[in-house]
């Protein structure tokens, strides 16, 4: 039986860690070839090598910062030089500053939220977009978040970006649907990175974090967020352009309290970051 994504070449930006780890496992248990990029060059290379011996699938990682336009460009370069062409670009990575006040954000933290975000996402997609209309169009998965939508506290610099890539999804689905090149968004919330280390680190954490979340969990990044990014990256969502899908549980219909518990502390200059 024909696997959903046999034969596709796909990128997976920050795809050695976190979500982005468990999506590329869901896609190469689906059948893509898969260039895997991250700062951590030697993270990149065993998650590859993991998925060589475990599902079979080949897979190459390579070190890459996306907030580094040449970065951005090898990476599209290496999927051609290794596969031939590019089907899918899953733009997952991202970076958080310090959590401090919007007040006290510098203009250095928002210059590498920008860089990694705004900026990787758009060199990225532009660097990719003559080889999609070479192989007859493709897929391209960004993402949002729920702490954009809510606004949420100490992360201005990560909320202003992920609005930006939001409008960058939406025109580029207008623009380049003439090219049968989809672009669609996700708002995932999972036991990415940072959420399950704080798991980890504080008892009662994933409880009171999923308390308010219809679904009563957290996602499982390969099992509940990949699945989402398979969909968009296959035929199955050919009809499919310029949406944003949450997949959170539900969360966003409650949506979060994000108030941090030492705000006197925060406006007082005494918090550490």
């Amino acid at each position: 039986m024909k696997k959903l994504l046999e034969n596709r070449v796909a990128i997976i930006t920050g795809g050695a860690k976190g979500l982005g780890y468990g999506i590329s496992k869901r896609l190469a248990k689906d059948g893509a070839k898969l260039i895997i990029t991250g700062r951590d060059g030697k993270a990149t290379a065993e998650i590859a090598e993991q998925i060589r011996d475990e599902i079979g699938t080949e897979a190459v990682g390579m070190s890459a910062d996306v907030g580094v336009k040449s970065d951005v460009e090898a990476t599209i370069q290496r999927a051609i030089d290794e596969f031939g062409g590019l089907d899918i670009l899953v733009n997952n990575g991202s970076a958080l500053s310090p959590n401090v006040l919007l007040e006290d954000k510098t203009d250095e933290m928002l210059k590498r939220t920008l860089d990694i975000g705004v900026w990787g996402t758009w060199w990225g997609m532009r660097a990719a977009l003559p080889h999609f209309k070479k192989r007859g169009g493709g897929s391209i998965i960004n993402f949002n978040s729920i702490d954009s939508q809510v606004g949420a506290w100490l992360h201005a610099d990560y909320n202003i970006t992920k609005s930006g890539i939001m409008g960058l999804t939406r025109t580029a689905a207008v623009e380049w649907g003439r090219f049968n090149v989809r672009v669609n968004a996700i708002a995932p919330t999972g036991l990415g990175q940072v959420f399950a280390q704080l798991v980890e680190d504080s008892p009662g954490f994933l409880e009171m974090a999923t308390q308010n979340c219809p679904l009563k969990r957290a996602g499982d990044p390969e099992t509940d967020i990949g699945p989402v990014v398979a969909f968009l990256a296959s035929d199955m969502s050919k009809f499919v352009t310029g949406e944003m899908i949450n997949v959170d549980g539900g969360q966003h219909l409650p949506g979060y309290v994000s108030i941090p518990h030492n705000l006197a502390e925060l406006e007082s200059g005494d918090a550490q970051g």
